[in-house]
């Protein structure tokens, strides 16, 4: 995917912390030449490689396009360099804007002052541009622009760096996810506990806390090799916001999504089982694997942790257990972390564990020697994915 210098895009997907060699990982497997930086994956390609990301990215949020960096120490080389980028590649006349600023050690350290400015020139390149509330200071993993273009501005040490969300919802928002239990685990952390566990949908799997059923859709669509973009009944792509740019190129974006559907496998091939004792959530689990497209792809058994049924072979249970924040719920939260331990042993012998933690203490409960395959946050929540073997 090279592209010529004409049309070179300086890109990079954002990702949660910890979440950045799987994200790279993923890009070189679509023969894209990134590398990983705190906070995402940097590369310089062409827009087939900023439609593909979106399309394909399991593990990344969103994906940029950075327009400019220059260094800025007063607000009038902040308005001389936003003025000279090309905004009408990207917004269309009277399109509602938003701005994020974030300002770490840089004399422009007022953000809704920051934003003016740069909305200023969009208004001088576009006309009358209707600004939605700038979200000044909003964290990515938050910020959600709607329909409104999302300009991303970061000034750190005096240096700016302008870029344009090319994603619009965040790309965890698979669509296919409307019904959800308590707790729900996003589909991209989803993604990368499968991922960092080297689960690649060849072996079996098993979640016998499923709640809402994202860990066992996530892996039915790696499995079939459904692009994250494509997760419904008619791999029917979902929304991004590069599709209203004045620049959009049609032609480019179908042949993207068609090579990417060419890709896509009749079914699993490999028993995927999940199961929670609750009802509800059950039901919830199979709503959204309808939605995903992949019904057929994934058991949804209503079962106690004890009574899981695992499939025949060899393969990885892969769960994300409660983590039990409140005071008073620690004793019930050791019972079932030493049931789920006493199903691998006596059940799973050979298989691989992939498990979301928030404690070690728990994690021990297990009875399993994990190893911590990688760091990042749930909820707010500091929680590591670690791998053990069951012996």
């Amino acid at each position: 995917m090279s592209a010529s210098a004409a049309e070179r895009l300086d890109l990079f997907a954002v990702t949660a912390p910890g979440l950045e060699p799987l994200a790279e990982a993923e890009l070189r497997a679509l023969g894209i030449d990134a590398a990983a930086e705190p906070g995402g994956v940097a590369w310089t390609g062409s827009p087939e490689t900023l439609y593909a990301a979106n399309l394909r990215l399991r593990t990344a949020s969103r994906v940029l396009v950075r327009l400019a960096e220059f260094p800025a120490r007063a607000f009038y080389e902040l308005e001389r360099h936003a003025r000279r980028i090309d905004w009408t590649r990207i917004v269309p006349a009277g399109a509602a804007v938003r701005v994020r600023v974030t300002s770490r050690k840089s004399r422009l350290y007022h953000q809704n002052a920051v934003a003016e400015r740069i909305l200023d020139a969009v208004e001088r390149a576009v006309g009358a541009v209707a600004a939605a509330p700038a979200a000044a200071g909003a964290g990515d993993e938050d910020d959600d622009a709607g329909d409104a273009q999302l300009l991303v501005v970061r000034l750190v040490r005096d240096r700016c760096t302008i870029s344009a969300d090319t994603s619009g919802a965040l790309l965890h928002q698979r669509g296919y996810r409307q019904a959800v239990a308590k707790a729900p685990l996003r589909e991209t952390l989803a993604a990368a506990m499968l991922l960092a566990g080297r689960w690649s949908g060849d072996e079996p799997l098993l979640d016998p806390l499923c709640g809402s059923g994202t860990i066992a859709i996530e892996a039915a669509l790696l499995a079939r090799r459904i692009a994250p973009g494509l997760a419904r009944p008619g791999l029917e792509p979902r929304a991004y916001a590069f599709q209203r740019w004045p620049g959009f190129d049609e032609a480019r974006w179908r042949r993207v999504v068609e090579a990417a559907a060419r890709e896509v496998r009749p079914a699993a091939g490999v028993d995927i089982v999940a199961s929670d004792r609750d009802a509800g959530a059950i039901e919830a689990a199979r709503a959204n694997a309808e939605r995903a497209g992949v019904p057929g792809d994934v058991r949804l058994d209503v079962r106690a942790l004890s009574a899981a049924e695992p499939p025949e072979g060899r393969g990885a249970l892969v769960t994300n257990p409660p983590y039990g924040v409140r005071v008073g719920e620690r004793a019930a939260l050791r019972d079932l972390y030493a049931a789920l331990g006493r199903l691998a042993r006596s059940r799973l012998p050979g298989w691989r564990i992939v498990m979301l933690s928030a404690d070690r203490a728990l994690e021990g409960q297990v009875g399993v020697p994990f190893t911590e395959a990688l760091r990042t946050r749930n909820g707010g929540i500091p929680v590591r994915v670690v791998v053990g073997e069951v012996r």
